[in-house]
């Protein structure tokens, strides 16, 4: 039989097998090797890569037989001091992209011991990250180039603020889950669980909260295992969005651990004979000084048990944290996902799935003469169509069968038109703001002399991963496995589709490659559940092809956002007038919603219509997040607009409409800063005086730079006014014969109350800050006249690539006896402002339309 040699072993695959795709042979359970990843299919993205002969080959596209009697190897293989540089540095946010870059890099080092950075960043452009992690990677492999391993620096600072006064008040969520062991279980000798209802998404949020609930415990965090969202296993606590799972989830664990602590050295004391606070804790041990007599947390774990949670304890004073807030913490999950299958997409199956899209939304199924055979299926229900096989590159192979043999009709509707123009905006219904909350008022015509408008197109998640999910039905139950972001919602809406008891069906979330924000995560675990009702007890995993997540996706909606100022003689602004128009940023599955807001549902036989948008009028959601200045202005008229279009599929996309609203707010106060003949940098200090920790970020991030001097740009925000306030610099270079810009070097400082892990907290700044800066110079949907997306694949909507990155240098104002502030989303809006500016200063063109492109520059040098 043929064989394949893999990291120094022989496998023996069939002859069948030899035209299959390398990847699919490889991932397939006779060798079990779930490293390559299958991210786009068409050589694009480098999920897939492995070496051959130690060179870098695309496994999606290389077939098997190419690779016989060849030295293969995969990241799992790797184990050089490449692959231990990335993880010692953390050089990772979600991890999918991970082993594809271990192997690029690989293939360098052999060819080339001591690369330069622009070595590194050539022979990785090949790779897409769509998290950011772009600096860190590139940073963790030139120190690993210069003959050091040890995570980058961190510039870090504690500001000194009167602190607040304890809370007297439990967490909401411990009010709700009152159960202690709902939160901390100590099952298993020398290890904790913590479960959350929180989900990681790449931000490393299972990082810090084993931190948080070692450091209450006086537990190595190592010993911490944290289970995340399991319906009907772990607290409900809503979904994994706005930054809040460290403010919420954290307070949760941190005051739980706090009562376990208290719980368990009461009962010590009992056994002891001695009072409480004699008894002293290591590790775990519990001790008393002349006591001949050792306890341990896990002896007396009993303690613990139907004790509910009513009121508040102490918890341990900041000052005597050892863990929480230091400035580095090795990740525990990296490893595993750079040489296990620690994916939704690696989940072991019994059937793979695939679905046969139409054309658009807006299409649906004409006839479908095909036929499959044994042990294939096909299942159609109305316009839904989908193919399963236990061979995964053979069900690929049946979904582009039957893909041929369908044929599909658009519904009657008028062209779309996805801009947002001067008549669309002023028809669409006005809510001015009141106290930070919408209202039915009426808005004030714009009156001020100095005006600008700003626009953001359609924005994608472009997960790398796309959209998967694992199904099974049993005994008329239901069990789902996939990366949505809200699983405690998620049962009650497929039970309004599959007509089942929402208490039947079981979600369990597994990672996704990483999104930010509502992809195509509960999308799929519909898809699967419809093909999995058609094969009873077996395990079907479907996952979604590039063209299925670029094309039917929830896009991050266009804005438009108009605003105007007046200034007296002094420079001081005496009216600020500012109103944001979009499409919904709120879409979510949610079981009181009036539609069903999962795609397959409006293609079944009786198909469930999309809710419909309505305006969102509570405080700092959707469109009007940040559309509130941070700076005082005596005489202020913020107001929102939704259009209620639902011909394009919109939803929230990291930071909502923060990312908007601030590129406008603070691109306009250059712009009047100018006007008035002031710096930019003075002009927003002297409107912050009322703000000092406003103030104190943005002096930090100018001291870190060294000042605005060269094609450099600022922009600060304060994340919903209310979480971390970050400051972003940055500086460019503009070709003047192309008019292409690159963004040099990014300067972050930020103050998100308490640091709980100080790298993970600047792996989210930074790549929260390059994920932006690939939005604003790079990104835009393309559609037809009817809202079709054209933009398939990573050719027709490009992302920065590793060679286009900036140097990154982060600053955190620490605030040990605050709260932590809630971090991932709060620098999209400041760094498309920054660079915004710094192209201003490099080129003298004020650019209000984003994306920041060649055509864009040359459009307003034409002006």
């Amino acid at each position: 039989m043929p064989s394949l040699r893999l990291n120094g072993r022989s496998h023996e695959i069939a002859e069948a097998d030899c035209d299959t795709p390398l990847a699919y042979i490889l991932r397939a359970p006779r060798i079990g090797d779930l490293t390559p990843k299958l991210g786009c299919g068409k050589e694009q993205c480098g999920a897939c890569r492995v070496l051959v002969d130690g060179q870098p080959a695309y496994a999606c596209t290389l077939r098997t037989s190419d690779a016989l009697d060849r030295d293969i190897e995969t990241a799992a293989g790797l184990d050089t001091g490449v692959r231990l540089a990335l993880f010692d540095a953390n050089a990772t946010q979600c991890g999918f992209c991970l082993p594809g870059i271990i192997v690029a890099a690989e293939a360098l080092f052999r060819a080339n011991g001591q690369p330069t950075r622009a070595d590194i960043a050539e022979a990785l452009k090949s790779q897409l990250c769509r998290c950011g992690s772009h600096p860190r990677v590139l940073e963790a492999l030139e120190a690993f180039s210069q003959g050091w391993r040890l995570p980058p620096g961190e510039v870090s600072t504690r500001s000194h603020i009167e602190p607040p006064s304890p809370p007297d008040e439990l967490p909401p969520g411990l009010v709700a889950t009152p159960t202690l062991t709902d939160w901390i279980r100590f099952d298993v000798d020398g290890r904790v669980q913590a479960l959350t209802g929180k989900v990681d998404i790449g931000q490393g949020i299972t990082n810090a909260l084993r931190l948080i609930v070692g450091e209450e415990l006086g537990l190595p965090p190592a010993t911490v295992d944290v289970i995340t969202a399991h319906t009907g296993r772990t607290p409900n606590e809503g979904a994994t969005a706005g930054s809040m799972s460290i403010e919420t989830s954290g307070a949760n664990l941190r005051q739980a651990s706090a009562w376990a602590r208290r719980l368990l050295r009461e009962r010590a004391a009992e056994a002891f004979g001695v009072p409480p606070e004699r008894i002293e804790t290591r590790s775990g041990a519990l001790t008393a000084p002349g006591i001949n007599m050792r306890l341990d947390y896990w002896q007396l774990s009993i303690a613990l048990e139907g004790f509910q949670i009513r009121s508040r304890t102490a918890e341990k004073a900041p000052d005597r944290y050892f863990t929480v807030g230091s400035g580095y913490s090795l990740r525990f999950d990296i490893p595993a996902k750079a040489t296990t299958g620690a994916f939704v997409h690696d989940l072991a199956a019994d059937y793979h799935a695939r679905v046969v899209r139409p054309p658009s939304l807006h299409h649906r199924l004409t006839r479908l003469d095909a036929t499959v055979d044994p042990p294939g299926v096909l299942v159609i229900d109305g316009s839904f169509v989908a193919v399963a096989h236990p061979v995964e590159y053979e069900a690929e192979r049946l979904r582009e069968r039957a893909a041929n043999a369908a044929e599909w009709h658009r519904l009657p509707m008028a062209p779309v038109d996805p801009g947002i123009d001067q008549p669309r905006r002023d028809a669409a219904e006005a809510f001015p703001l009141r106290d930070c909350t919408p209202t039915r008022a009426r808005a004030l015509p714009m009156q001020t002399m100095h005006r600008a408008t700003y626009t953001r197109p359609f924005l994608m998640h472009g997960s790398i991963g796309p959209s998967a999910a694992r199904a099974q039905w049993s005994d008329g139950r239901l069990r789902i496995d996939c990366a949505s972001q809200a699983v405690e919602a998620l049962p009650g809406v497929l039970a309004r589709v599959l007509a089942l008891d929402a208490e039947r069906i079981e979600v369990r979330h597994v990672p996704g490659a990483g999104c930010y924000g509502h992809n195509g995560a509960d999308d799929a675990a519909l898809d699967a559940a419809l093909v999995a009702r058609a094969l009873p007890r077996r395990r079907v995993l479907l996952k979604w092809t590039r063209e299925d997540e670029h094309g039917f996706e929830p896009l991050g909606p266009a804005m438009r956002v108009d605003l105007g100022a007046d200034f007296d003689a002094d420079g001081h602004v005496t009216t600020w007038h500012h109103e944001t128009t979009s499409f919904t940023h709120v879409a979510r599955p949610s079981p009181g919603a009036p539609g069903v807001d999962l795609l397959a549902a409006r293609w079944l036989a009786e198909p469930l219509a999309p809710s419909q948008p309505t305006p969102r009028l509570a405080p700092e959601v959707g469109i009007h997040r940040n559309a509130l200045p941070l700076y005082w202005f005596a005489n202020k008229h913020v107001v929102k607009r939704l259009l209620p279009d639902d011909a394009i599929r919109t939803s929230a996309l990291r930071g909502l409409g923060a990312h908007g609203n601030v590129f406008a707010i603070e691109s306009f106060m250059d712009e009047i800063a100018l006007a008035a003949g002031r710096s930019p940098d003075q002009f927003r200090l002297d409107l912050l005086l009322h703000d000092f920790p406003a103030r104190a970020v943005l002096r930090a991030a100018l001291d870190l730079a060294g000042g605005l001097e060269g094609n450099r740009g600022v922009g600060i925000a304060r994340y919903k006014n209310r979480q971390c306030c970050a400051a972003v610099v940055a500086e460019v270079e503009v070709d003047m014969d192309t008019a292409q810009v690159r963004a040099t070097h990014l300067w972050i400082a930020a103050d998100a109350g308490r640091v709980i892990d100080g790298d993970g907290l600047r792996n989210q700044l930074e790549g929260g800050a390059v994920q932006a800066l690939s939005w604003c110079l790079k990104e835009a949907v393309a559609f037809d006249p009817y809202g079709r997306v054209e933009s398939r694949d990573w050719d027709s909507y490009p992302i920065l690539r590793f060679d286009e990155a900036p140097r990154v240098e982060t600053v955190l104002l620490d605030h040990p006896a605050f709260p932590p502030l809630g971090a991932g989303e709060a620098t999209v809006g400041p760094t498309a402002a920054a660079l915004a500016n710094a192209v201003f200063k490099a080129t003298g063109l004020r650019v209000r339309d984003l994306p920041l492109t060649p055509d864009r520059l040359r459009a307003a040098a034409a002006q």
